[in-house]
């Protein structure tokens, strides 16, 4: 009985994320309450509160949940460069799985488009917001670490510093996503995301070449 009810808990919890991902897309996030979210998962406010604090908390047990691309790429995990690999590819693969994965896995592309176009940093949302932030800094640590060691390894030049790099690739790559929400048919992420990415790490390249 007790394993049953752990499952219906479990259940329970998946009905919430599941009815506030739809409504927060559809909606937005701050347009949609807690008893919208009860209503449309078929429970009570009280199960929601059972589950999480509030609103944030339940927004980023979703995003949890799904996993954002650029985490399930690897970064905002520790996961840097091997020391017997090119950092320059390292880096060019693990951007592509970033842009691979938004394109083909509907419930990361979902969580994503609320993340960037459904929310609003208003102060029930401020945890959400320092999340976010917390997440875009790791990655931003991790790039700039492998942008580095590129720089030792005489792979780019270091004329630009490697934090200044790290901002632009990574603003390229969140910019081409963000774009690409909007108008799935506009462009084929995939493939123009790998053009511009490597013509922006060429460009570092060059810079060396130049010098």
């Amino acid at each position: 009985m007790a394993r049953r009810t752990k499952d219906e808990a479990l259940a329970t919890r998946h009905a919430i994320l599941d009815a506030a991902e739809l409504l927060f897309q559809q909606r937005g996030v701050s347009r949609t309450s807690l008893q919208d979210i009860a209503a449309a998962a078929q429970v009570t406010r009280g199960a929601i509160y059972w589950h999480f604090k509030d609103k944030a908390d339940l927004f980023n047990a979703m995003m949890e949940r799904a996993t954002m691309p650029f985490e399930e790429a690897g970064f905002a995990c520790g996961a840097g460069c091997p020391d017997d690999r090119d950092p320059i590819t390292f880096l060019l693969e693990r951007l592509a799985r970033v842009l691979k994965l938004t394109v083909e896995h509907e419930p990361t592309r979902r969580v994503f488009e609320i993340a960037t176009h459904k929310v609003e940093y208003v102060d029930e949302l401020l945890a959400v917001r320092d999340r976010h932030l917390q997440n875009r800094n790791e990655c931003l640590a991790e790039v700039e670490a492998d942008l580095k060691r590129a720089m030792k390894l005489g792979l780019i030049g270091n004329k630009v510093p490697a934090r200044a790099a790290a901002l632009g690739l990574h603003a390229l790559v969140d910019g081409l996503i963000q774009n690409w929400l909007l108008d799935n048919e506009a462009f084929d992420l995939v493939r123009v995301g790998r053009q511009v990415t490597q013509a922006y790490l060429a460009g570092l390249r060059g810079e060396l070449v130049a010098a």
